[in-house]
């Protein structure tokens, strides 16, 4: 089985809207989208986890499982800061609303690795150090809806 490395490969882009219910972008939607990759230092959470129920009985002294609810895992993207330029922090100013689209095998039609995530920005805070590493700023995301896993990449125009 071929590996890769996610850096080079893996796109993550922000879009304020996407039409579909199903939350899956168009390609226009994608191309219109806020390109983040470049900017970003880090990235956590994004993905579902499953809160599983005990089911212990008095048959066993082992404790069963059976699956729970769903919910995201708390989400943040970290970003290098520009000293020049504030479009991304304009563009993920906290309250706004929209989607995470994570192309995680690049942006290659049909392939079924992209996920989306409606979000609204909950929080975003500079990061301030005294270390020398480059300015950063975290912006943290509240998932509000179960996301659209493993979709189709929307096929180029």
């Amino acid at each position: 089985m071929p590996r890769f490395n996610r850096k080079g490969i893996t796109r993550i882009l922000f879009a304020t809207t996407i039409a579909s219910t199903a939350y899956l972008p168009t390609r226009a939607e994608i191309t219109g989208a806020t390109k983040l990759t470049k900017s970003i230092a880090a990235v956590d959470g994004f993905s579902l986890e499953n809160k599983t129920i005990d089911t212990p009985d008095l048959a066993s002294k082992f404790t069963s499982k059976i699956a729970g609810d769903d919910e995201a895992a708390d989400s943040s993207l970290t970003f290098y800061e520009d000293d020049i330029d504030d479009a991304l922090e304009t563009a993920l100013a906290k309250g706004t609303a929209g989607f995470i689209i994570i192309l995680r095998k690049g942006d290659v039609p049909a392939s079924n690795s992209m996920d989306v995530y409606p979000v609204v920005v909950a929080s975003k805070s500079s990061t301030i150090t005294l270390d020398n590493e480059a300015a950063k700023f975290m912006v943290k995301f509240a998932i509000t809806d179960t996301p659209a896993l493993d979709a189709a990449v929307p096929a180029a125009t």
